[in-house]
């Protein structure tokens, strides 16, 4: 028994509208799951779940924005020139240069129209081969920790970890990382931005859910209700959602 992260969960004001610019952004197609509420982003011809890529359901909540994301996308760039370019065509598109501190770095820090946080990358041979998106990159406190609970929980391959960071992928050696970044900051709100991770055929959620308790993942009730998915958090208190097997 085992799970795959299979996509991350975004939620908006306006799910359509947040939608059409990640799918500009990226370069993927748009469709609608639930008129209103949920929008679908993934690469042209792509047959999901595949470890190639990580895919994005774009979510209509209610609740505001009003603190900096924990979870966020770094786009992957192949020389400083396609860097500027992506830079350029992403304010175009209405993403707007936010100020986290990051200070004199070598990545873009950008805010897409609904103020969600994310890295213009510059050119890393990590990225080379990931895609559009290079890393789904998530706050914690104790990365060492993290690595440990999401390399137990998933099949992913833990690549690197330190005191400052630990980095995983795909077994396939496909598609974007997962990176755990040590920061300062704790936890207040709900995540706006979350991991979706899937069992494979023939395996049960339930069953799934229940070994990812005993590696340290809690319940947690964001009004789900009975659904077809559960919801806990990680041991840090991060949501994230365990699908139907697929």
């Amino acid at each position: 028994m085992t799970m795959r992260l299979v996509q991350i969960a975004m939620n908006a004001r306006d799910d359509s509208s947040l939608g059409r610019f990640w799918a500009d952004a990226l370069g993927w197609s748009a469709s609608v799951e639930v008129p209103g509420i949920v929008t679908n982003l993934e690469p042209e011809g792509f047959s999901y779940p595949d470890p190639s890529a990580v895919v994005i359901d774009v979510i209509t909540v209610p609740e505001p924005k009003t603190v900096k994301n924990r979870v966020h996308i770094d786009l992957a760039t192949t020389s400083p020139v396609h860097q500027a370019e992506l830079v350029a065509r992403l304010k175009d598109l209405g993403a707007t240069p936010v100020d986290v501190g990051q200070g004199d770095v070598p990545w873009t820090v950008l805010a897409d129209p609904e103020g969600n946080e994310f890295c213009v990358a510059e050119p890393r041979e990590i990225y080379r081969d990931a895609g559009p998106i290079g890393a789904v990159v998530a706050d914690c406190a104790d990365p060492r920790a993290m690595a440990r609970f999401w390399d137990a929980a998933t099949d992913w391959t833990l690549h690197e970890v330190t005191d400052d960071h630990a980095t995983l992928r795909s077994a396939k050696g496909v598609g974007p990382y997962l990176k755990l970044q040590r920061t300062p900051d704790t936890k207040t709100v709900k995540n706006r931005v979350h991991l979706d991770l899937r069992p494979y055929p023939g395996d049960d959620r339930i069953a799934e859910a229940a070994r990812a308790r005993a590696l340290g993942a809690a319940d947690i009730d964001l009004g789900q209700g009975d659904s077809p998915w559960t919801c806990l958090v990680d041991p840090e208190g991060n949501e994230f959602d365990i699908l139907a097997p697929r």
